[in-house]
């Protein structure tokens, strides 16, 4: 059997990146897997990521062309190499889209897979792109052979939709080497490095709208009130990084101060950390206030390590977070109800005892076993 596999992922022409490694492990699944990546013309036409898998780039002008110019490579892929394929893409959308019109013209089955909560109102609600995104995976998903879901929510969303994808959908979580993070040495100490501050809160995401941090920037101006040597860490790159600090500073001075970084009063802004393990286990808790996830590996890695976690309700974190013990969770776009969690673990942080539930607790074996037979 061979994959032929729809992707956006650029990292996979990136030797040693998690993205790379991972799609070798899926080739040990198959005969070959061949991987069509929408991608500009800075990347090669072939590029092979291990012994039975190589990845294309579209080598698109204009992501307008996208679509075009992925249906004339993967054609030519399944043209050329005959056999017994399956298609699987990474969305609902776009590479969904190509993945069906392949299946039209070869007749074979179709995986899609959903790793973004898409049928939140938040999601439709950002633009006009990801509203026609929604009426595409519409269409798409009942005439998909199977549906891959990273998270249960997704799944329950699904199934609401439409009652007859209920035998169509495998729940599946995104892999995160649990052994591996809990292995990693502490290199960088929050608590040395910003000792001037009592309590440390960590952010780490892509600084995007859905993120929606500048919600927690606002409940830092309530929390510092009662606990003024608190520090709200936000570590990341984005768009929306300088909208940010202007919100931040809009936060009135309240305590503290420290060194490094973007610094305004009691929050901080870094660029992406490579030593990220290392916040996770020396801050207090870990913040996430998306309006929509798929998943949310960040709780997981947070969990994992022993950091409590307070997040909106979205992707897994309903799932993984035991409510009281090893964290809080409130409903997208709250802030109230954000304010009083963080006023009411600052009170005791001690009396936490962050987990993670042993079902997210995956082995890769176990993870590639599981992957096989949602494509079986």
């Amino acid at each position: 059997m061979n994959i032929l596999m729809i992707s956006t992922d650029k990292n996979i022409f990136r030797e040693g990146t998690d993205v790379a490694r991972r799609m070798a492990e899926y080739g040990t699944l198959c005969d070959e897997l061949h991987i069509v990546v929408f991608a500009g013309r800075e990347f090669p036409h072939e590029h092979r990521v291990s012994k039975n898998v190589i990845a294309y780039a579209t080598r698109s002008r204009t992501k307008l062309s996208y679509l075009w110019d992925g249906y004339g490579v993967a054609e030519r892929i399944m043209q050329e190499k005959g056999g017994q394929w399956i298609i699987t893409t990474q969305d609902p959308f776009e590479t969904g889209l190509l993945g069906y019109l392949l299946t039209l013209q070869f007749k074979i089955p179709l995986q899609l897979q959903a790793h973004t909560d898409f049928l939140s109102p938040f999601f439709k609600h950002e633009s006009i792109l990801n509203r026609l995104r929604v009426l595409v995976a519409r269409f798409l998903l009942p005439r998909a052979t199977s549906v891959r879901v990273v998270s249960e929510r997704i799944q329950r969303s699904l199934i609401t939709f439409n009652p007859q994808l209920t035998t169509k959908i495998v729940t599946l979580p995104v892999f995160v080497d649990i052994e591996k993070i809990r292995a990693i040495p502490i290199t960088v100490d929050l608590h040395k490095k910003y000792s001037n501050f009592k309590h440390i809160i960590l952010m780490a995401s892509r600084l995007t709208r859905e993120k929606n941090i500048g919600m927690a920037i606002q409940a830092m101006t309530e929390v510092l009130v009662d606990h003024p040597k608190t520090l709200l860490l936000i570590v990341g790159d984005g768009p929306e990084l300088n909208n940010l600090q202007r919100i931040t500073n809009n936060l009135s001075s309240k305590g503290g101060s420290a060194s490094g970084g973007q610094r305004t009063n009691n929050v901080i802004f870094e660029p992406w950390a490579t030593d990220l393990i290392s916040y996770y286990k020396t801050s207090d808790l870990f913040l996430l206030t998306s309006d929509y996830e798929g998943f949310g590996r960040t709780i997981i890695e947070a969990l994992a390590v022993g950091c409590p976690v307070i997040a909106s309700d979205v992707g897994i974190a309903r799932e993984a977070i035991q409510e009281g013990i090893s964290g809080f969770v409130f409903q997208p776009g709250d802030t109230q109800a954000l304010t009083v969690l963080l006023h009411k673990f600052l009170k005791s942080p001690s009396s936490f005892s962050a987990s993670l539930p042993r079902a997210f607790e995956k082995s890769r074996e176990d993870y590639l076993e599981a992957f096989r037979k949602s494509l079986n």
